[in-house]
C-alpha cells in the first residue's frame, strides 16, 4: 500500500534536557541524573514522527547561523531520516532547557528568536503541491499559503499569526486544553476550521466540526511505563496530519494520534519511542 505524502512547515530549537528527581524550589539546586541534547521543537518532533509512520518526510524550517542549527539540520536528516528544506537567519539557533522529573513530567524554558520560514526564503515550496497532509508550527502569511496546497493542513494554535495575515484557515487547529496561549490561538479562528481538536493529556481529549459533529477519545494505555511527556503533544499532532492523510477521517486520526502521544511518553527524549510504520494497522499505512 501506498504511504500518503507528508511535510512539516515550522521550526526547531536546539532542546537541553535535564533529568532530576524534581524541579527545583526557588534557590534549590539540583542535581541531574542524566543530560542530553537533541534538535527538538513542535516542527521537528512532529516531522520525526510522519517520518516514522510515512517513511519520509519533507521538513521546511530555518536555523540560526551558527553551529547549533547545522547541527540541527545534519542530526535531523542523518540520524532521523527527514528531508530537510532550510535556510539560514543572521542571529543564534534557537534553543530551550528541559526539566524532566520523576513522574515524566517536563517543564521547558525557551531562549532566543522563534525562527519560522518565509515563503520568499529559497525553499522548493512546489513539493507541497502534491502532498497529502502537512503539519504547519509557523511561518510567514506565504509560507501558510504554501503550506495550504496540501490536501490536509493541521495547524497548532500556538502560532496562528501567519496563518491570519494570509487569509488561510486550516483543516484542523490542534492544542491542549491546558495551555492558554493555544486555546486563545484557536479562538482567533472563530468558527472557521473544519474540526478543533483539543487534548488532556493522560485524560484523553475531545473534538468538534463547524458541521456540528463531535468526539471524544479514552486515554491510551502506553506500551511501557512513562518515561518523559517531552513530545508527546507534538507526536499527536503530526500523526493528525498523517492520519487525515492516509484517509483515516477525523475519528480514525485522533485514534491514532492519541496512540502516537502515548508511546512517545515511554521514550527517553522526544525520539526514544515514536510510533512506527510497522506497528500501523494494514489501514492505517493508507
Amino acid at each position: 500500500m501506498s504511504a500518503p505524502k507528508v511535510a512539516v512547515v515550522g521550526h526547531i530549537e536546539w532542546l537541553d534536557f535535564a533529568l532530576v528527581d524534581h524541579l527545583p524550589a526557588p534557590g534549590e539546586i539540583v542535581t541531574a541524573r542524566e543530560h542530553f541534547a537533541v534538535p527538538a521543537g513542535g516542527g521537528a518532533v512532529a516531522a520525526v514522527q510522519l517520518r516514522q509512520l510515512a517513511g519520509a518526510a519533507d521538513f521546511f524550517t530555518v536555523v540560526g547561523d551558527d553551529e547549533l542549527g547545522r547541527r540541527s539540520v545534519a542530526e535531523l536528516r542523518d540520524e532521523h531520516g527527514l528531508t530537510v528544506h532550510s535556510t539560514t537567519r543572521g542571529v543564534p539557533q534557537r534553543r530551550a532547557f528541559t526539566h524532566v522529573d520523576a513522574n515524566a513530567e517536563r517543564t521547558i524554558t525557551v531562549l532566543g528568536e522563534r525562527l519560522v520560514p518565509h515563503g520568499a526564503d529559497p525553499l522548493p515550496w512546489e513539493r507541497l503541491d502534491d502532498v497529502d497532509g502537512v503539519y504547519y508550527t509557523g511561518g510567514d502569511a506565504e509560507a501558510a499559503r504554501a503550506a495550504r496546497r496540501a490536501r490536509f493542513l493541521v495547524a497548532t494554535g500556538r502560532a496562528p499569526e501567519g496563518l491570519l495575515a494570509g487569509g488561510v484557515v486550516p483543516d484542523v487547529l490542534v492544542g491542549s486544553v491546558r495551555d492558554e496561549k493555544e486555546r486563545a490561538g484557536i479562538a482567533a479562528f472563530g468558527d472557521g476550521a473544519r474540526w478543533t481538536v483539543l487534548t488532556d493529556g493522560a485524560r484523553g481529549g475531545r473534538w468538534s466540526g463547524a458541521d456540528g459533529s463531535s468526539g471524544s477519545w479514552k486515554p491510551v494505555a502506553p506500551p511501557g511505563p512513562p518515561v518523559d511527556a517531552y513530545g508527546c503533544g507534538d507526536s499527536f499532532a503530526g500523526a493528525l496530519a498523517y492520519g487525515l492523510g492516509a484517509g483515516l477521517g477525523i475519528e480514525g486520526a485522533v485514534l491514532l494520534a492519541a496512540r502516537c502521544g502515548a508511546w512517545c511518553v515511554t521514550g527517553r527524549g522526544p525520539y526514544g519511542r515514536q510510533l512506527t510504520r510497522a506497528e500501523l494497522t494494514p489501514t492505517e499505512r493508507g
